[in-house]
């Protein structure tokens, strides 16, 4: 788990894509934390923002823009061992190369809390059904 991302995530709620031409400069920042260095806030940055909690944090994080890339980061865990900080990776439709992921936040009855980038366009805390977890990751 890392609180410490969590704490860094927090700060940042709010934080949103700008409409038209204009970037947000801070998401342009999230993004330099991945091999694909985006200059758009329009390319999806959920594992962006996730990359650039975990580097604020001084942890390793994947180097990657895709979702998915957390599936080989840090140790699996379950759902009933989560705690605030914690990694979540989440299916996106029926493509299996799309994910979602953002740190965990806490539970609902069949839903997961997730504050992450990139959820409607902003840093938030949204709920999440549980059943498209594909993986719960804490950092080692």
């Amino acid at each position: 788990m890392s609180r410490a991302a969590f704490d860094i995530a927090v700060h940042e709620l709010g934080t949103a894509e700008i409409y038209g031409d204009a970037h947000n400069n801070r998401i342009i920042e999230y993004h330099q934390t991945t091999s694909l260095k985006a200059t758009s806030d329009e390319v999806p940055w959920c594992a962006s923002f996730v990359n650039w909690c975990l580097k604020k944090a001084g942890h390793q994080g994947t180097n990657s823009a895709r979702a998915r890339s957390f599936l080989a980061w840090g140790k699996e865990i379950s759902l009933e061992e989560a705690r605030r900080g914690d990694v979540v990776v989440l299916s996106r439709g029926t493509n299996a190369a799309l994910g979602h992921v953002g740190f965990f936040a806490g539970r609902e009855q069949d839903s997961v809390l997730l504050l992450g980038g990139n959820q409607s366009n902003k840093v938030s805390i949204l709920s999440y059904p549980t059943h498209r977890i594909i993986s719960i990751r804490r950092t080692l």
